[in-house]
């Protein structure tokens, strides 16, 4: 699995690595899986150096700011109320604080994409609405990948989908809540890829 090599990152990121993953382990093998996926499609895609190495870190740290979400939310065995996901969609503000207290190189512009991670290509994400191409193009690479593992993975409140299932769904979604043009990158590259789910 290609993975930030977190011993070339500062000790405040390496402190994020080591609190997700005993915070919660769903979470940390799932920003793993995220990670790595986002990491082959910007390479797909043609990013940069630069562009590579602050996607690889948001993608790594997307959901950092579930460290804040309170345990009866987080570890909820089944679907949260209203009231429950308005605090559950807070781990995108969270996260983006979070990075910013850090000293890691590029932490401005690594928060800005975990804090637009869950914007939706038509606007009606959150936490600011942005559309379409105003989104960062790794905020919008991260939310496809973490929609599609989110979806392959089985959790107290849902099963694992097929990879039928779950393509099904993020095609309904392009135009909506994923970047057509980014989906149509990542169909071809997810066919071929270790985290493509089964059958």
């Amino acid at each position: 699995m290609a993975v930030v090599d977190y011993s070339l990152l500062n000790k405040d990121t390496q402190a994020l690595a080591v609190a997700l993953r005993y915070r919660d382990k769903h979470t940390h093998w799932h920003s793993r899986r995220v990670h790595a996926l986002s990491w082959q499609m910007g390479k797909q895609i043609g990013l940069d150096a630069p562009e590579l190495e602050l996607l690889a870190i948001a993608a790594s740290f997307h959901d950092i700011g579930k460290i804040g979400i309170p345990d009866h939310i987080l570890f909820k065995p089944g679907r949260l109320e209203p009231d429950e996901r308005t605090i559950m969609n807070r781990h995108a503000e969270t996260g983006e604080k979070i990075i910013l207290a850090t000293s890691i190189e590029g932490c401005i512009e690594v928060a800005e994409v975990i804090r637009h991670h869950h914007e939706h290509f038509d606007g009606d994400g959150y936490p600011d609405q942005l559309r379409g191409e105003t989104i960062p193009i790794a905020s919008r690479i991260i939310s496809l990948n973490d929609s599609y593992d989110a979806m392959a993975e089985t959790r107290a409140y849902h099963r694992g989908r097929t990879h039928a299932e779950i393509m099904q769904v993020i095609e309904s979604e392009c135009g909506s809540k994923h970047d057509p043009w980014l989906f149509k990158q990542f169909a071809p590259l997810i066919e071929r890829s270790e985290f493509r789910a089964h059958p």
